[in-house]
């Protein structure tokens, strides 16, 4: 299903979920919503309810795609000027500091969305009915996510199995990054044991998403024995496999198809605004990548944000079937079919083709902020890289990583002309090669270069600062004292 929002649930989950205000951050700083909670979670519906919640804030996702980009190598900031929405350019220029709305948001909503997950597991116990367990195994996937998006972002962060509450912030630390793992991984164990490849709807966790995600919590902390089970796992039973034209990958009649292990769910049918972007049913993302002052065939203007440099261009060989597809070369595209377009600040000729703006959606309300593109959050092709990458970083198989990195690039070339034979030092430099050219404009690029000891590679990058960003200003102001700063920030 496409995952709705909290204004599909009855009004009294709304007023229960007050407490988890679009507008929150790490704790709501408004009063909170004398309902009792005891009374609210007794029943499938209210199940099922705070379930969509916590789906819900998935859809705010868009701002750790775009600027996982922008923060790498990839793409320049882009926009209209240089202070189009100045946190994102700080970011690309590496000078970003604690004072920066756009971390700001990041961090509001990521823990937004653990505590609507906390909120149910807190009352997982209240009442018993058949298929709970489905309902608490996604709860913890979903935690389990927004988790892990944090210590990516931010390193350690707070850790609480229950809601937070007011005045938390002052007497919980932020906990060690094993710690959060630990609480990630157990999550990831869980939803896998429980859930099964077919999820009950379109769009929800199933096993492969947990075991997936696990996986590549498991490469992120070079536990890579432990990844190449979990991986090989997935790969050898479970239901996926790659799409043989790379060139549909991106299309709608590709959503939640073979290839997705998880996507995120969107929609072009409601009407959004700039004054809440994450209400947005739609994907913000693709409209803030698109064609500034567009007029052609199959796309839609936008506002040239996250744009591809030429040397992420120039990275492929001419003959990978996927440059073309993951970056539009504009004066190229022009040329063909008559287009014109506008140019923006750091206009570079090209833009993420992936997440582009493209004509015949409905666009309720602002185009801009209502794309339906989903997110692949997780593709089988990012499985069997992990899986590469697990095999050949751990010593365990340079065959077995060989295999299924392979499998990737052939793909990518149409033959199996371009296959890698090479081993050790030599492998991981392909693996990781491969990784950035497949999962080009996915947002991924500034966790595999950090996780690696490769962040030197962007401009302006600082060892010992920039592997992550600073916790917002405002956090540290309201524990009082209890949380110290990232270094260097």
């Amino acid at each position: 299903m496409k995952i709705k929002t909290i204004k599909k649930i009855p009004v009294l989950v709304i007023l229960i979920l007050v407490y988890f205000s679009c507008t929150d951050d790490f704790v709501d700083r408004n009063p909170v919503y004398s309902i009792d909670s005891e009374n609210y979670f007794n029943s499938e519906d209210d199940f099922n309810n705070g379930l969509i919640a916590a789906y819900d804030l998935l859809q705010s996702t868009y701002i750790n795609n775009i600027m996982g980009e922008i923060a790498s190598d990839n793409t320049l900031c882009g926009g209209e000027s240089a202070t189009d929405v100045i946190g994102y350019q700080q970011i690309d220029d590496m000078i970003h500091t604690p004072v920066n709305d756009q971390l700001q948001n990041l961090w509001n909503w990521m823990f937004a969305g653990v505590n609507r997950a906390n909120y149910l597991l807190e009352f997982q116990n209240n009442v018993d009915f058949e298929g709970k367990d489905i309902i608490i195994a996604e709860a913890r996937f979903l935690r389990a996510y927004y988790y892990f998006e944090l210590v990516k972002w931010f390193g350690p962060v707070p850790l609480k199995e229950t809601r937070f509450q007011l005045g938390d912030e002052t007497t919980i630390p932020r906990s060690p990054v094993e710690d959060v793992y630990a609480l990630i991984e157990a999550d990831l164990i869980y939803a896998s044991n429980t859930l099964s490849y077919t999820a009950p709807q379109v769009g929800r966790a199933t096993k492969g998403s947990a075991q997936a995600l696990l996986g590549k919590a498991y490469v992120y902390q070079e536990k890579f024995s432990q990844a190449a089970i979990v991986l090989d796992n997935l790969i050898q039973n479970g239901p996926y496999d790659l799409v043989v034209d790379y060139d549909t990958l991106f299309e709608s009649q590709q959503e939640n198809g073979v290839e997705s292990v998880f996507e995120v769910q969107y929609t072009d049918a409601e009407g959004a605004g700039f004054g809440c972007l994450q209400c947005s049913e739609g994907n913000i993302a693709v409209g803030f990548n698109g064609i500034r002052n567009y007029n052609g065939p199959l796309f839609d203007s936008g506002f040239s944000f996250n744009v591809p440099t030429e040397e992420s261009y120039l990275e492929y060989d001419e003959d990978d079937l996927r440059r073309d597809v993951a970056i539009l070369n504009i004066e190229t595209w022009a040329a063909q079919t008559g287009a014109t377009y506008g140019t923006g600040y750091e206009h570079t000729g090209y833009y993420n083709r992936k997440y582009i703006a493209r004509q015949g959606d409905l666009n309720t309300g602002d185009q801009n902020l209502t794309n339906p593109n989903n997110y692949r959050a997780i593709r089988f092709a990012d499985v069997l890289l992990l899986a590469a990458e697990a095999y050949n970083r751990g010593g365990l198989s340079d065959v077995t990583a060989q295999q299924y990195l392979n499998r990737v690039r052939n793909r990518a070339f149409g033959d199996t002309d371009h296959e890698v034979s090479v081993t050790g030092t030599a492998l991981t430099t392909a693996i990781l090669n491969e990784r950035r050219l497949e999962l080009m404009g996915e947002g991924h690029r500034f966790f595999d270069l950090v996780r690696t000891g490769n962040g030197s590679v962007i401009p302006g990058f600082v060892e010992g600062k920039h592997e992550v960003f600073p916790i917002p200003l405002e956090e540290i102001q309201f524990s009082n004292g209890n949380w110290q700063q990232n270094p260097g920030y």
